[in-house]
């Protein structure tokens, strides 16, 4: 039987928000990439996690680590479709030849540029101007404590 917990409403409260901020801003950007005849959120997640690796290559198993909008086991068959876009080729690893690196070509790069303005544009407008720079620091400390004792 589940023992009895009590979280206080507040952080319950917060919990919600934080969902329902997450899911908003999500809805948001995929529209709006979508009406711009672009790719997916994810597609992005993906490009620049290469974009700020070192050489702008990761193992899968890193590549999964950094990316935040799929999960792990979707990872291999979204890889596989943003190969055949041509947005990044897998390469055999240098140093262990049982795996295989994800590198961002020239093709990743410039999709990285036509979806940015895109995504920064629903951030200025949903985002920004709804935090102040005091409330985005603590907000972005917050989270990141969450995230590191999750």
């Amino acid at each position: 039987m589940p023992t009895q917990t009590t979280i206080p409403e507040t952080h319950l409260d917060a919990w919600r928000s934080s969902l329902n901020a997450h899911a908003a801003m999500t809805r948001r950007i995929e529209r709006e990439l979508e009406d711009a005849g672009l790719p997916p959120l994810s597609w992005y997640d993906v490009l620049w996690a290469l974009r700020r690796a070192p050489e702008t290559r990761l193992r899968m198993l890193e590549l999964a680590r950094a990316v935040v909008t799929i999960s792990p086991s979707g990872l291999t068959r979204l890889v596989d479709r943003i190969e055949a876009a041509g947005l990044l080729r897998r390469e055999a690893c240098a140093t262990d030849r049982r795996g295989f690196e994800a590198v961002l070509t020239g093709e990743g790069r410039a999709m990285l540029r036509r979806m940015w303005p895109v995504y920064a544009g629903v951030l200025e407008s949903a985002w920004v101007p709804s935090l102040s720079e005091r409330e985005a620091g603590v907000v972005s400390a917050a989270l990141t404590r969450v995230a590191d004792a999750a």
